[in-house]
């Protein structure tokens, strides 16, 4: 089917309509989180294609991950839409890099240095400089950003003084660039080439060659950049090679995410481009899919702080939810339990444990988390970290899944894989520890999900299922793991979910004590913003009053006005008063009688327990039980906040108050 006007107005809203029948650039969209920005570029895509005014071999779009590529593919495909370059910039700049290289250099493309740190700890060592790891790895990511920045060696010292910026390891600015300088001998004498030398090297072949900028031109003649705000100076001046003197550019972006300015990334060619572009249209995506209006209302007073022309206010979509709550703590290890008590809590309600996203500020916060979940029994999943599809258990299990492929088998796929994974120490049920063999077991099951859901969706063979996993493999991106998500706010952008944790929150962890700069503290604002509005359902914001000195803290000065002031228990207590009072006048008579017997039931139980009428049923349980009647335990246990504690405990009670209450109607 070709995709018309008519069927995107069907699929897009009023706001992405615009971006998707805008076919000519240059266009500048500024799409605020969670407003469908992939949904609508996707769409512009593929109506131009299928309308006839462009063609797809002729389109390139550029993204800045792996997956972000992937997912825009797929997306396409979907669509109808096949032929379309989409790929991140270093991606697309190696291929054309290797298709010229010969022609413009000669000879083969210089093999890709996997990691930069051993080049420089050779460049280190024969100047004497300290090798410590640390030091290392901050001057690896220092020679980085100096490239992508475009920043030449002369220019250094200036550069970094006016940016308040200190040279890694407490090594003088003119030793750095004489490290600079044998770390790029150091490269030429190995033979290889770095990361950022991709991208350099096609602009100084574009630059020499006409011809073959001509070439790359006649091919791509139409420019889709997604997260424009993370463009670097480096990357932003391949595209102006790229384009030459077209116009035909539409970027997308928010430059309230704008979180790498560290590693070089600048808002600025997307705030300022219509200065770039005069002839530019700007539109803007503002309206939030994503996240209730409560969690918004916060982002939104969040970032007002750092507002300027290009941000995007979000307006909510969604009807009212849950909202968020703020927690203080006497310590961290106490907030660490507590937030692992909710998230186990949730989930014995019935909320999948791949709804929950502990979001950190920094690694180092990571282990008291890992400890309580640990602890708890509950998998875990550290986003970031080494890569699903790199794991030692999931190459053997590809390996081993490849080979099956030429074995005839009488089995069902999700049988066939289990059967295979049983070899390699897969069982029905997970280690009664936690653990490497846990971990081992967890990454067994979810291709073992995985095969479930594909045999039951489209009865797949294990040939389908190899090339699911290669394909998935190919573009990073893993199935989803029934495990809580512990990410650093940076590795989090990009992703969702329905419950997400901010704990941590307090003055010199957000923003982070080496934020000493007007830029540094507005770039930490916008990292709490990319943050918060990763929640979809639930937003929980918390921080541990005293550090392990016992000296106090206080709230991120981000939620000045905003952390509610604390309230009193007598306040609690009639604010929770009314509250029943009102919500048991909003319930129909026959439910108000048997909400009354089963609060009579409530408090003989809890008199006789010696426990407070709550820690039985909460009055919002009652009321549930009261409106939807349970007869069997399964119906019981369906209520929100009936887990099977409860359930073992007080469920048979319950259903005859209930049985009562009918046969006496």
């Amino acid at each position: 089917m070709r995709l018309t006007v008519e069927h995107l107005a069907e699929k897009l809203d009023a706001e992405q309509l615009s971006v998707a029948t805008l076919l000519r650039g240059p266009v500048c969209v500024l799409a605020g989180a969670g407003t469908g920005k992939t949904r609508a570029i996707t769409h512009r895509i593929a109506y131009a294609v299928h309308s006839g005014t462009l063609r797809a071999e002729n389109i390139l779009a550029l993204t800045f991950t792996v997956r972000a590529a992937g997912e825009m593919r797929a997306r396409l495909a979907d669509l109808g839409v096949i032929g379309v370059q989409a790929q991140t910039f270093h991606a697309a700049a190696l291929a054309q890099l290797r298709e010229f290289w010969g022609n413009a250099v000669g000879g083969n493309l210089p093999p890709i240095a996997e990691s930069k740190q051993p080049l420089v700890l050779a460049a280190v060592a024969r100047l004497g400089l300290p090798e410590d790891k640390d030091t290392i790895y901050d001057l690896a990511a220092e020679i980085e950003w100096l490239k992508v920045s475009l920043i030449a060696p002369q220019d250094y010292e200036a550069r970094i003084k006016t940016l308040k910026r200190e040279v890694p390891g407490g090594i003088k600015a003119s030793d750095f660039v004489r490290l600079w300088e044998v770390y790029e001998e150091v490269k030429t004498e190995r033979g290889v080439i770095d990361f950022e030398d991709v991208l350099l090297l096609l602009i100084g072949i574009l630059r020499e060659r006409p011809d073959i900028a001509r070439t790359i031109r006649a091919k791509y003649r139409y420019f889709v950049v997604d997260e424009f705000q993370d463009v670097s100076p480096m990357q932003y001046r391949l595209l102006q090679l790229w384009l030459g003197n077209s116009k035909e550019l539409c970027v997308v972006g928010d430059v309230s995410q704008t979180i790498y300015s560290f590693a070089g990334a600048s808002s600025v060619f997307l705030a300022d481009f219509t200065k770039y572009f005069p002839r530019s249209t700007k539109l803007v995506l503002q309206r939030n899919y994503r996240s209730t209006p409560q969690i918004l209302d916060l982002a939104n007073a969040v970032i007002a702080a750092g507002k300027d022309e290009a941000t995007v206010t979000l307006k909510a979509q969604r009807p009212v939810g849950a909202g968020v709550t703020w927690q203080i703590y006497d310590d961290d290890m106490a907030e660490a339990e507590k937030v692992v008590a909710q998230i186990w809590q949730a989930h014995k309600a019935g909320r999948s444990l791949a709804d929950f996203a502990i979001l950190l500020r920094i690694n180092a916060q990571s282990a008291l988390y890992e400890q309580a979940l640990q602890k708890m029994q509950i998998p875990y999943q550290i986003k970031g970290s080494e890569r699903f599809f790199t794991r030692p258990a999931v190459r053997e299990a590809l390996a081993l899944l490849r080979g099956s492929t030429k074995v005839v088998e009488q089995l069902e796929l999700p049988e066939l894989v289990e059967s295979i994974f049983y070899s390699i120490g897969w069982r029905p049920n997970p280690p009664e520890t936690m653990g490497a063999g846990h971990e081992r077991w967890q990454l067994l099951q979810v291709l073992v999900n995985l095969a479930r859901e594909m045999w039951e969706n489209r009865r797949a063979t294990i040939y389908d299922f190899v090339a699911e996993l290669e394909e998935r493999a190919r573009y990073d991106n893993a199935p989803q793991m029934e495990a809580v998500t512990i990410s650093t706010l940076h590795s989090a952008k990009g992703l969702e979910w329905p419950v997400v944790f901010l704990p941590g929150m307090y003055e010199g962890m957000m923003p982070f004590n080496f934020a000493d700069t007007a830029e540094k503290q507005a770039e930490e604002r916008r990292l709490l913003y990319v943050g918060i509005t990763r929640a979809k359902d639930e937003l929980h914001i918390s921080f541990a009053k005293y550090n392990r000195e016992g000296m106090a803290r206080q709230a991120s000065p981000f939620f000045a006005g905003l952390w509610p002031a604390p309230v009193s228990l007598s306040t609690l207590k009639r604010r929770r008063a009314q509250q029943a009072i009102a919500d048991f006048a909003q319930l129909p008579q026959g439910e108000q009688r048997l909400y009354s017997a089963l609060v009579a039931w409530r408090a003989q139980v809890a008199e006789n327990a010696g426990k407070p009428a709550f820690q039985i049923f909460s009055d919002s349980v009652l009321r549930e039980i009261a409106v939807h009647k349970p007869c069997t335990l399964p119906d019981l246990q369906a209520i929100k906040g009936i887990g099977q504690t409860k359930l073992s405990h007080y469920g048979l009670a319950v259903l005859q108050v209930v049985t009562d209450f009918i046969n006496n109607a």
